[in-house]
């Protein structure tokens, strides 16, 4: 992934005189905050043989409450907590729908996509959020040591991530349900309940992502998060995780995000329209699936013939 996404810089750079510029540079790391944010619960989620397609929804949601209290209050400090507490709610419902009602993730998260779509055009009146008091925009702007406050959480939310993997039982858990949920559960892993703490954690994720986007672009638009569910699934699978759960990499969601906005970025800058990025982040998921699947068949393949 390192080298694909060096790789990636060398060719835009090549092909846009615009690329190769500190400017740009900074540009591609601030469109990643969200996303290694929401990536990183969607890592969690695919390990544990889950998925959210209604993330990027649940972000809109979430960053509607902020901006309503930062408006309303002012204070920024009662906004940073609003965020991730919301996203917890919000997860909580998913994970009731998903865990406690028994329904598959991929239609569950479908339904609420479009609960949530509706409920965002309803709270928003067709318009957009817009106007937003600085007092949140210039705490969370502030540069510590000269490194960004979005740099710090992003780095501590990833390292608790990889410390629960490794250090406790969450870990081991988590993937033991991924490779399979009714072998963990006649082993006597509590299921429902990692499965619910999962889907919370990914909101409370999504909560801090909400905010960062508040704090940065000062609005919320009607299409907020409308393909962000897609660019986070893309990039969880190209670092690594399996989308059949059981397997994952916190650094692979990392550099699986990197190379996606890189990507984005630089097709951008050599003219290509947005309408196409959609396209770009679908066919690399078509890829690495079916990458992933002759993988799975090729040992397969040669114990049959080994026995022929």
């Amino acid at each position: 992934m390192l080298v694909a996404c060096l790789l990636a810089i060398v060719i835009f750079s090549v092909a846009s005189p615009h690329y190769a510029t500190s400017g740009n540079a900074v540009t591609v790391l601030r469109n990643s905050v969200e996303l290694l944010l929401i990536g990183l619960g969607m890592t969690l989620l695919l390990a544990m043989g889950g998925i959210d397609v209604s993330i990027g929804i649940v972000m809109g949601l979430v960053a509607i409450a902020v901006g309503r209290i930062v408006s309303a209050d002012g204070s920024p400090f009662l906004a940073i907590i609003s965020g991730p507490l919301v996203g917890a709610l919000l997860g909580c419902v998913t994970a009731a729908v998903i865990v406690l009602g028994r329904v598959p993730a991929i239609v569950g998260t479908l339904g609420l996509l479009g609960v949530y779509r509706t409920a965002i055009f309803v709270l928003l009146g067709g318009q957009w959020l817009s106007g937003l008091p600085s007092s949140l925009t210039d705490l969370l702007s502030t540069t510590v040591i000269g490194i960004p406050v979005a740099a710090f959480a992003i780095a501590i939310a990833y390292l608790a991530v990889w410390l629960a993997l490794r250090r406790t039982p969450y870990g081991l858990h988590l993937l033991a349900i991924g490779n399979s949920e009714e072998k963990a559960r006649l082993s006597g892993i509590p299921v429902v309940k990692i499965r619910f703490a999962t889907f919370v954690i990914s909101g409370v994720l999504t909560g801090i992502a909400a905010t960062f986007y508040v704090a940065t672009y000062r609005n919320v638009e009607m299409t907020i998060g409308s393909t962000l569910a897609l660019d986070a699934i893309a990039a969880v699978i190209l670092g690594g995780t399996s989308i059949l759960g059981g397997r994952c990499s916190l650094i692979g969601t990392v550099f699986g995000v990197l190379l996606l906005r890189i990507l984005q970025n630089g097709l951008l800058l050599i003219g290509v329209p947005s309408l196409w990025q959609p396209v770009v982040t679908g066919v690399l998921i078509l890829g690495v699936l079916g990458f992933e699947a002759a993988s799975n068949r090729l040992p397969l393949a040669r114990f049959r013939r080994a026995r022929a």
